[in-house]
């Protein structure tokens, strides 16, 4: 009896060890800004999507970019390897994950409010469809609203912003310019 007790508490002891090394590198992962709007974490835009940590103490992060060739990316892998590495996990490797592809539907309500508080307006969500798509080559109507004034009254500029993932506009009423991060 004393040793299934024994062996039971060693079990669970390691177990809340390994949760626990598991929350650190999750906490470090999710730590980790975004290069290109620092005001928003990786798992704030829904980019970090798992953390693993192997009995050896090895971390593998999975993260999926906004968009394939995201320029953004080995800052993003640089990053999490620094600042893994900080927390005291030495192996860490970085996958990237094509499948399923990233969608606007993965910013978080904090990343969005975030977006909003620095200016820039976040995402509606992605319609849902089922069937054919049809092809437009006329810039997508979108339905948003300035991030200064709450204006719906608003001018798409350029449908390129600084980076792939955000279209410039400029707000009718209180003839602010801003970024708007697209939906995909």
């Amino acid at each position: 009896m004393t040793t299934t007790t024994a062996t039971a508490t060693a079990t669970a002891t390691a177990t809340d060890d390994a949760t626990r090394i598991r929350e650190r590198a999750l906490a470090a992962a999710r730590s980790v800004t975004d290069p290109e709007m620092p005001m928003l974490t990786l798992d704030d835009l829904g980019i970090l999507r798992s953390v693993e940590v192997s009995g050896s103490g090895a971390v593998t992060v999975a993260i999926t970019p906004t968009y394939t060739g995201c320029p953004a990316m080995a800052t993003m892998r640089d990053d999490l390897v620094r600042v893994l590495g900080v927390a005291g996990f030495a192996d860490a490797t970085i996958r990237v994950s094509l499948s399923p592809a990233w969608s606007s539907d993965w910013i978080t309500a904090r990343g969005r409010q975030a977006l909003t508080d620095h200016g820039l307006s976040a995402p509606g969500r992605v319609p849902v469809r089922s069937g054919p798509v049809a092809l437009s080559l006329m810039p997508t109507r979108r339905e948003l609203h300035c991030p200064q004034c709450g204006s719906g009254a608003v001018e798409l500029t350029s449908e390129f912003g600084p980076t792939a993932c955000k279209a410039l506009y400029r707000c009718t009423s209180c003839l602010e310019p801003f970024e708007h991060v697209k939906e995909i």
